[in-house]
């Protein structure tokens, strides 16, 4: 073994350092040689343009008492946790170079999202998305799409027990379902394989990094130039940096074992010291340039990228530069410190702004379980209450799913007060249902006895008889209230098609007899205009016989349509002017055209019509009665006045022509009575 072999000796020092932990990067120092200062050069340009450009970090490592998440002083013990997290860091992102990319991918509002929009992402992100950066986006995605489905399938649950199934044969899945599990399995095969494949380069890369630690511990015991020497250190050390990434429990080890070695080899060089000191300057130069950087990122409005970034300034700084002069190592160590707590701090203060936000959501949350709850503890009376806060209920549902994130600590609370808010709505609404269920079946009974009566009837041929039956079944089916959903369509139909096939009978046989309606009253038109022609002669007895010949011609004419009965009153106008211009007493002329108006209502074969004329001049003589009972005693108040006087002579005419109306209104009922 050579007499430079520290190992052992580095090994115990890695043991003390992890134990106190203020150890800082000055303290292991690397040779960098000059003649590769341009290479490696950290520019202005490449810290003004960091590879780092999204917008979201992973979060710092929480202790017990919480130190980094926390900003406190940046005393040796807080720069030295900030420190072990950054070389953590370090190591997790060296094991897994495509780590930071999980950064650059868009983290959408999840929580938002519908189970298909869910699916729709999940399967974007493992087609088109590296595997190894998807990791946090898809268990936020496996989170919320369970949540959402487990939602639901509590809700099937309580719809198949209130319908008196078994819990033990109660399954329940969706093709959305089925399409994330297999979605998310692919995930899982790739990631795996992924992961399988990385572990065998871990390891090849330690043992190349171990064989050039064993290369490095040999130089020192070269029998050589020491030019000769120092290229074989260069050579060395550029294979170290292209070695690739190696287990990350191994990571702090290897490095210190590595650069204890390094420092080895840099005591060795001691008598030479044009090399020491050009890394000195070189290392300063760009130690300087990274405080720089720093400076500018604690004004940085983006915490997030500003944050991600301290941590390649912090990568470069270890890994990449080794040590300056002694009287530089303290004050740029300590400013790159006060830096790098003060983008601690802005981040901090970022997570606090975040927190008011995220409480705010929380307010908003309990405001909708506090309504859901208000909906629960008043429930309906009635299937369109019911729909009518099913609806309310759904609208809230949309925006708990809405309102964004609540701070994690209560998250599990909430979600659970929100479900239970949601299941007891349910658990209400299914008893409500299941309820009426025996209702609907007795519903459902009662209308298949009609759909009997209208299948029964449909072929009925005695149209005056059945129309009324099937408007009265028609009317008692709108009185009977809901039958089971599964039933609903399938009755309504079988109703339907009988009832139809009736009327659609009737409107046939009518449609044949309008036509006969319709030649009846064509032949009115022209009997009406013959009518119109009569001239009278001036012989009362020649001319009413010429009258009523043309009033019997129109008696035989027969029913017209229903839309055209306007010609009977014109017919009827036309007798008064000729009635008029006869030397009969009104008692007579009213007669004969009221027979005529009874041979209209006798020919409309409706005895509803004939009874509605007898109810009508029942009503007329009780009328006309009144009145004259009434101008009868209107004369008590003329006992003492002037018969002559007008106003008495008014009262005895009014009676009188009362009197006549009443006699002519009961000649008119004993006419009536003789049909």
């Amino acid at each position: 073994m050579s007499t430079f072999d520290n190992l052992p000796q580095a090994e115990k020092n890695e043991e003390k350092n992890a134990a106190s932990k203020t150890t800082t990067p000055e303290q292991t120092p690397v040779i960098v040689d000059n003649s590769d200062v341009g290479a490696n050069d950290i520019t202005a340009n490449n810290l003004d343009n960091p590879k780092v450009t999204t917008d979201s970090t992973p979060e710092l490592e929480t202790t017990e008492n919480n130190t980094l998440n926390t900003p406190t002083p940046m005393n040796e013990s807080t720069s030295s946790k900030a420190q072990e997290y950054i070389d953590d860091e370090v190591a997790k992102h060296s094991e897994d170079e495509s780590a930071h990319l999980e950064h650059q991918i868009e983290k959408k509002d999840y929580h938002a999202m519908s189970q298909e929009a869910l699916v729709k992402e999940l399967k974007l992100l493992v087609k088109n998305e590296k595997i190894q950066a998807i990791k946090e986006h898809v268990e936020e995605l496996k989170t919320e799409f369970n949540n959402k489905f487990g939602e639901e399938l509590e809700l099937k649950k309580e719809e198949f027990l209130t319908n008196g199934g078994n819990i033990i044969d109660f399954y329940y899945s969706t093709p959305l379902k089925k399409e994330f599990n297999s979605t998310y399995f692919d995930y899982k095969e790739k990631r795996n394989g992924y992961y399988q494949n990385l572990k065998k380069d871990l390891q090849a890369n330690l043992q190349k990094r171990l064989d050039l630690i064993e290369e490095l511990k040999g130089l020192l015991s070269l029998d050589e130039n020491i030019n000769t020497t120092y290229n074989h250190f260069k050579d060395i050390r550029e294979r170290w940096r292209n070695a690739g990434a190696i287990p990350r429990d191994r990571y702090n080890t290897i490095w210190n074992t590595f650069h204890h070695h390094v420092e080895n080899f840099y005591d060795f060089l001691h008598l030479n010291r044009d090399f020491r000191d050009l890394d000195f300057k070189h290392n300063l130069e760009q130690k300087l340039k990274i405080i720089d950087r720093a400076t500018e990122l604690a004004q940085e409005t983006d915490v997030n990228r500003s944050f991600r970034e301290l941590q390649l300034l912090h990568k470069m700084w270890k890994e990449d530069l080794g040590p300056v002069d002694k009287e530089y190592r303290e004050v740029i160590w300590d400013k790159f410190s006060e830096l790098t707590k003060t983008i601690h701090e802005n981040r901090q203060l970022h997570f606090k702004e975040q927190d008011k936000i995220y409480e705010q959501n929380l307010t908003t949350k309990n405001q909708i379980i506090s309504d859901i709850q208000a909906i629960a503890n008043k429930p309906a009376t009635n299937h369109s209450g019911w729909q009518q806060k099913i609806q309310e209920i759904e609208k809230l549902r949309e925006a708990f799913f809405k309102a964004g994130k609540v701070p994690a600590k209560v998250n599990e609370e909430t979600w659970k007060l929100f479900k239970d808010a949601v299941k007891d709505f349910n658990r209400q609404k299914n008893n409500y249902y299941k309820s009426q269920k025996k209702e609907q079946l007795d519903n459902l009974h009662k209308k298949q006895e009609l759909i009997k009566v209208a299948e029964a009837h449909k072929d009925d041929e005695d149209f005056d008889a059945t129309t009324p039956i099937f408007k009265k079944i028609q009317a008692d089916w709108k009185r009977i209230g809901h039958v089971p959903h599964r039933d609903s369509d399938k009755v309504w139909k079988q109703f339907k098609t009988a009832c139809n096939h009736y009327f659609d009978r009737i409107h046939e046989v009518r449609k044949e007899a309008n036509k006969e309606l319709l030649v009846n009253y064509e032949n009115k038109v022209a009997q009406l205009e013959k009518t119109k022609a009569i001239e009278l002669s001036g012989d009362t007895k020649l001319d009413l016989e010429t009258i009523k010949s043309h009033i019997a011609t129109w008696k035989t004419l027969g029913r017209i349509p229903y839309d055209k009965k306007a010609i009977e009153n014109e017919f009827n106008k036309l007798l008064d002017d000729l009635f008029g211009k006869l030397d009969m007493s009104r008692t007579e002329t009213e007669m004969i055209k009221y027979e005529n108006k009874l041979n209209a209502l006798v020919n409309k074969e409706d005895d509803r019509a004939l009874q509605n004329e007898q109810i009508f001049i029942r009503k007329k003589i009780d009328e006309t009665s009144s009145e004259i009972r009434q101008l009868e005693n209107n004369l008590q108040f003329f006992k003492n006045v002037d018969q002559n006087n007008p106003l008495v002579k008014e009262v005895y005419k009014n009676i009188a022509k009362h009197n006549d109306a009443l006699k002519l209104w009961k000649i008119k009922l004993q006419k009536l009575k003789k049909l």
